[in-house]
């Protein structure tokens, strides 16, 4: 497994912007950030998968950014625009095959939350 450190997160008004950090204690193959509401399940919100563009959930499009520093082992989510849908437990995961449907390794999780 790999531990994932994440930081980043808070309160901030809508509209607003928030940075999301997680560091892997190596390198992995795939990362992807996840959120969760009460009541919900986990959402998938952002993939970075090895390819050229990651993948996004349709509802965070043109809002956030995902990027990956490939020497510091570090995923950020950029996230803009935010609104109050966007409130809720944000988590970093990592799995070493992008194939596989689950993710092994979880961040313990960082709260954003956005007023109106």
């Amino acid at each position: 497994q790999v531990r994932l450190v994440q930081s980043g997160g808070g309160s901030v008004q809508a509209g607003g912007s928030l940075k999301l950090s997680c560091e892997a204690s190596r390198h992995t193959a795939c990362m992807a950030w996840f959120r969760r509401t009460p009541g919900k399940e986990h959402e998938e919100v952002a993939v970075a998968e090895g390819r050229p563009t990651p993948r996004y959930a349709d509802f965070v499009k043109g809002r956030f950014t995902l990027s990956k520093d490939t020497a510091k082992n570090t995923l950020y989510l950029e996230m803009n625009r935010l609104t109050p849908e966007d409130t809720a437990m944000y988590f970093c995961a990592a799995k070493d095959y992008c194939f596989r449907s689950h993710y092994t390794s979880w961040g313990l999780g960082t709260e954003v939350t956005v007023s109106s």
